[in-house]
């Protein structure tokens, strides 16, 4: 009986044990492959802000104490690029992994036009969707909507909903154009169906007051290009009739996109997630809410910078008290270089005072020159991400190849690149080429040098004030000693000047040559 009792005691534990064994490989597996191991993403990207813009990167006018704790906690960037000096480019490079210049149609565009990329293309939101993260964006989307003539009084598509983004809470084009409304999931927030949206880019409404026609409407006198429809005493970009009820107020727009930011991060925080929280200070109409109006004592332009910072500090505070800081990876930066008068009167260049939005760089937005495309961009992951400061060459089109390379899986675009290990402060080598772009025209940054060939136009544009980068011969500059490209080398130094050449007519592909065939170098 003994024998007995004691048998059935050893085959109960056996089995018991393996039950248990059982069930340890299951918990194992879910571990590793649990999207929730996975961090939160959070790109944070401004509109216009140049290099020298924040306190952190040397800016003497303004203190951005928000955008600096990320710059001192996390990697900052002195070799960062948009891939392009204006925006559409660099919003498409971001979300794409490409360069803007293999499509014709990466340009500035109006508030009609179609959407930019392919429902068909890779893109970051939907790579990152694939692996089970959430994916959103909140702010200015600039990238185009619809396939053709827009009905804005129906469900606007294909847009960002399309290409990746689950969520999306936007403007359509740029806070100086029309339609001047809210856009949530293809839809016109708060729009009355007896007061439809009509827009239009070439032809005005019969009726409908413009800055020419009816300047005493008018609060913020337009310098140039901004003398279309008035919408809250602003002239814009293009006409619009209808839908009063559905415009924004401007003195809002942060406010408005900083709430729809921290909701998302509320409700989603549960799961992996990606946000796209695409700000659009300062680009003009530069309008402060009053809280920040003349705390800058540079006017509008100061003010909206300081109102940016102010929302990342809010944001980041959301994070922390939501319990999820430590395990988001936030990367900061701006989608091209600072531009003062951009199409208003509004003492961006009077009040400018020892600012200098460039950082000691030369050009700006529209530029080829090192301030057009070479950005603030910081890297930062609460006790992951050790601070420092990195030299090496990173554009924001690598996020794809090296986010997909952080989350476990590889992307399938050809100009993306592989960079984790430099945004994680791993390795110090980053890129060893990259074509810029600006207003369709590209220049190669190689190493220390950038060479930019021969274009024909003026190089000095006088409405916005900044040399573009325009000249008959080619220009070529050491960067690493002449960071702001006071002296051309490109004749002292034929040599360097052809290999430039090579390297730049390799990378643009076998049906581009810059025709020089009959220049001598030694």
């Amino acid at each position: 009986m003994k024998n007995s009792k004691h048998s059935l005691l050893l085959l109960a534990s056996i089995l018991l044990l393996g039950l248990s064994c059982k069930d340890k490989p299951t918990e194992k597996t879910n571990e590793v492959d649990a999207p929730s191991k996975n961090p939160n993403i959070v790109v944070i990207y401004l509109d216009d802000l140049g290099y020298g813009d924040i306190s952190s990167y040397g800016g003497t006018g303004l203190q951005t104490p928000n955008i600096d704790a990320l710059a001192t906690e996390g990697i900052k960037f002195t070799n960062g690029y948009a891939s392009s000096a204006t925006c559409t480019p660099s919003r498409y490079a971001l979300l794409t992994g490409m360069y803007p210049w293999r499509n014709k149609d990466a340009k500035i565009l109006p508030g009609t036009a179609p959407l930019l990329i392919s429902t068909e293309q890779q893109t970051l939101p939907k790579m990152l969707k694939k692996q089970g993260y959430q994916t959103a964006i909140v702010g200015k989307w600039h990238l185009g909507l619809g396939s053709g003539i827009i009905n804005w009084n129906e469900r606007v598509s294909p847009g960002p909903n399309e290409v990746g983004f689950e969520e999306s809470y936007i403007l359509a084009a740029t806070q100086d154009r029309v339609p001047t409304v809210y856009i949530e999931n293809g839809n016109v927030v708060g729009l009355d169906p007896k007061d439809p949206i009509s827009v239009d880019y070439k032809n005005n409404f019969k009726g409908e007051p413009t800055a020419i026609t009816n300047p005493e409407m008018v609060k913020m006198k337009w310098h140039h290009g901004h003398n279309n429809s008035i919408v809250n005493g602003i002239p814009r970009i293009g006409f619009m009739k209808g839908g009063d009820s559905a415009k924004w107020s401007d003195i809002d727009i942060a406010d408005t996109f900083l709430d729809k930011a921290q909701t998302y991060v509320k409700e989603h925080k549960d799961k992996p997630f990606f946000l796209y929280y695409a700000m659009n200070q300062p680009h003009v109409p530069r309008t402060p809410n009053p809280r920040f109006v003349g705390k800058s004592g540079m006017g509008p332009r100061g003010d909206v910078i300081l109102e940016a910072d102010w929302c990342i500090g809010e944001f980041m505070k959301t994070l922390e008290e939501e319990g999820i800081l430590d395990n988001t990876l936030v990367i900061f930066s701006s989608d091209n270089g600072p531009v003062l008068n951009d199409g208003y009167y509004d003492d961006a260049v009077e009040k400018l005072g020892n600012h200098d939005p460039n950082g000691g760089l030369r050009g700006g937005k529209y530029s080829l020159f090192e301030a057009g495309t070479r950005i603030p961009l910081i890297t930062y992951w609460k006790g992951k991400i050790q601070p420092a400061e990195s030299n090496a060459i990173v554009c924001q089109m690598d996020l794809l190849a090296s986010l997909a390379d952080l989350v476990g899986t590889k992307d399938n675009t050809t100009d993306s690149q592989d960079l984790m290990d430099v945004f994680l402060g791993k390795s110090k080598t980053g890129r060893d080429n990259l074509i810029i772009e600006a207003t369709s025209r590209t220049a190669l940054r190689s190493g220390d040098w950038l060479m930019i060939p021969p274009y024909k136009g003026v190089n000095y544009e006088e409405e916005v004030g900044i040399e573009v980068g325009s000249f008959p011969e080619f220009y070529l500059y050491n960067l690493k000693d002449d960071v702001a490209q006071q002296n051309n080398l490109a004749t002292s130094n034929p040599k360097k000047l052809a290999e430039m050449i090579h390297e730049f007519e390799t990378l643009k592909g076998k049906d581009y040559n810059l025709n020089v065939e009959a220049m001598k170098f030694e």
